[in-house]
């Protein structure tokens, strides 16, 4: 194959379907829960430095918010966290296991194209389980020709992946929502990277955007193959 793009990435959350805007009403319920104990804007900055330290020992998703929560919920009252509290916490955790998927506008229509033509490739982060029940749901699980649940986004995870992937990773694409975890990294392994920003965004997910000819920009998924078949 002569093409310059052989395989496409895509992110999961965020990017094929709605996530963030799930987590956000959460952290807000959660702020309501603790309104006696501190403010919200506090109480955000608190969350944010838990689930910061908690990464590596809770990986990404759901299971970590929530245990992230219960932890700053115990630091901010002092250890006199009613257990009704963590009762409401662990139930947000459940509602946010089992909400039902709603797909980014484009999703299914951009998938379907690119895969007559390239090989796909679903790349994303969380827990294992929730993440196969996600795609499941989708209706998008039999377009991809191989799915990767990782622990972390890395230049070597793109390395691995695409390296295994037709073309390799010169001719490999990632698409996704987050700069720190999509782009960044993929443009360092060698490939390309195309970001469609999201309004809502996870402050952990923040990188500045850097300097690439492999870099492009697209408000949403609907220009994306013919992006694709502008660089091929």
């Amino acid at each position: 194959m002569g093409r310059n793009l052989q395989t496409i990435g895509f992110d999961a959350d965020d990017t094929l379907w709605h996530n963030e805007r799930f987590f956000k009403l959460t952290q807000a319920r959660f702020a309501d829960l603790l309104a006696d104990h501190a403010d919200p804007d506090m109480l955000g900055q608190r969350l944010l430095a838990a689930e910061r330290r908690n990464i590596g020992h809770y990986g990404f998703g759901v299971k970590g918010f929530v245990l992230s929560m219960i932890e700053t919920a115990i630091e901010v009252t002092e250890g006199r966290v009613p257990a009704s509290v963590i009762s409401e916490l662990l139930a947000a955790g459940q509602e946010l296991l089992a909400h039902p998927l709603e797909l980014m506008p484009h999703a299914k229509e951009s998938v379907t194209a690119l895969s007559d033509t390239h090989h796909i490739v679903l790349i994303t982060k969380g827990d294992l389980l929730h993440q196969e029940r996600k795609l499941a749901q989708s209706g998008l699980g039999d377009l991809f020709d191989a799915v990767e649940i990782v622990s972390d986004k890395t230049p070597a995870t793109y390395v691995r992946i695409f390296g295994a992937s037709p073309g390799g990773v010169q001719r490999a694409m990632m698409v996704g929502n987050s700069m720190k975890s999509d782009i960044v990294p993929a443009l360092d392994a060698g490939g390309w990277g195309v970001f469609v920003p999201q309004e809502l965004a996870w402050d952990l997910e923040h990188a500045d955007t850097p300097e690439s000819e492999r870099l492009r920009i697209l408000e949403d998924l609907g220009a994306l193959p013919q992006l694709v078949d502008e660089i091929a």
